[in-house]
């Protein structure tokens, strides 16, 4: 018997523009694919405008610049003026190591309306370790006080493992200190360049535990002053997180070279072709795409999930991690308890963390 036909969805709330796959940074939990883009292949100027013009007329709210580095392409001042002209709400996500003074001014005079700011750890020399950088951490702060000083409102993205969770109370501090208004504790997701350096990267569920009391406590000490959100990792959960808020609900993703993909790790899941910008309109790919409407809704799940209670709560979890635990993109998600490989998953997070951690794979170019 057929699947039934998803329900028409409605208007994403939020589009995600990788700009580039470039970086000055090779951190080696990105969660970009392995295979990544060259600046050849971009869409141009022109084609990012259409884009932007049609996410505000689909209904898209916000518009949040990414990549890679966004900082890397020279029109981004155009492009953020134009999403702005738009009507769209203006995001930047960056790593600030490309900022200047003049290049924050103009980004704000641009019509920016806030800024992201990556952190990989409050230790100079565990900064660069996990940037794969050099003076990381001074740049970073340096550029937390440009975007500052251009009247930007900042939050900081600070994504956790096993190797500076130790230092989670010094990042809480720290993001007092630069004056952001919100901090983003995430914990390493395992796509992309995490996946393959997991076994660095796997924090402790003693680790976890205590991380997760650090954050209620600064939340309770800190309302008010900072708002901090909190993404645990999958592997020590009970049920999954709703991921993008359900495969093809909320969000959409367009990435360097126009495929427009309903999480930014979908391409991983080789049955599903995705639609490009450059060949059809941004509408069109939203309503109709068989990628998007491959796992939108709940007609698609297996049981235990058709049967659960849970299952437009969290929308049958992830398909990426699902595909990557189980070789099935359709399995239900190992994060949840009710999944067949869940205690394999559990088990694999708690010998990955016990042992010694391996060198990193940095995030490179050529996937090498």
């Amino acid at each position: 018997m057929s699947q039934p036909a998803p329900p028409l969805p409605a208007p994403p709330l939020a589009l995600l523009a990788e700009l580039t796959h470039r970086c000055p940074l090779a951190c080696p939990y990105c969660s970009n694919p392995l295979t990544l883009e060259r600046a050849a292949n971009e869409l141009t100027t022109d084609v990012w405008r259409r884009v932007l013009s049609e996410a505000a007329k689909l209904g898209v709210l916000q518009v949040h610049f990414s990549g890679g580095e966004p900082l890397i392409r020279k029109d981004l001042e155009a492009l953020i003026a134009h999403a702005a002209s738009c009507g769209l709400y203006t995001n930047l996500i960056t790593s600030g190591m490309a900022l200047s003074e003049a290049r924050a001014r103009a980004l704000a005079d641009a019509g920016l309306d806030h800024a992201q700011l990556s952190l990989q750890d409050t230790d100079a020399a565990g900064a660069d370790l996990f940037a794969g950088s050099k003076d990381t951490l001074a740049k970073k702060t340096a550029s937390a006080a440009m975007l500052r000083a251009a009247g930007l409102p900042l939050t900081l993205n600070a994504v956790m493992h096993r190797g500076n969770l130790h230092h989670l109370e010094a990042m809480i501090g720290m993001a007092l200190r630069l004056g952001a208004g919100r901090l983003e504790v995430a914990h390493a997701q395992y796509y992309g360049w995490a996946l393959r350096n997991r076994a660095a990267l796997m924090p402790s569920r003693a680790q976890i535990d205590r991380a997760s009391e650090i954050v209620a406590a600064a939340r309770a000490r800190l309302s008010g002053r900072l708002v901090i959100d909190y993404v645990p990792p999958d592997y020590y959960a009970a049920r999954p997180k709703a991921c993008m808020g359900g495969w093809g609900r909320r969000f959409l993703n367009v990435d360097p070279v126009g495929r427009v993909l309903p999480c930014h790790a979908a391409t991983t899941i080789a049955e599903l072709v995705f639609e490009n910008v450059t060949e059809k309109p941004l509408a069109e790919i939203w309503a109709n795409s068989a990628a998007f409407n491959r796992f939108r809704g709940a007609g698609w799940m297996p049981e235990p999930c058709r049967s659960c209670e849970r299952k437009e709560l969290d929308w049958g979890g992830c398909r990426c991690q699902a595909l990557a635990l189980t070789g099935d993109a359709a399995a239900t998600d190992p994060a949840c308890a009710l999944s067949p490989q869940h205690d394999e998953m559990f088990a694999a997070a708690q010998a990955e963390s016990a042992a010694p951690a391996p060198e990193f794979i940095y995030r490179r170019m050529d996937g090498a």
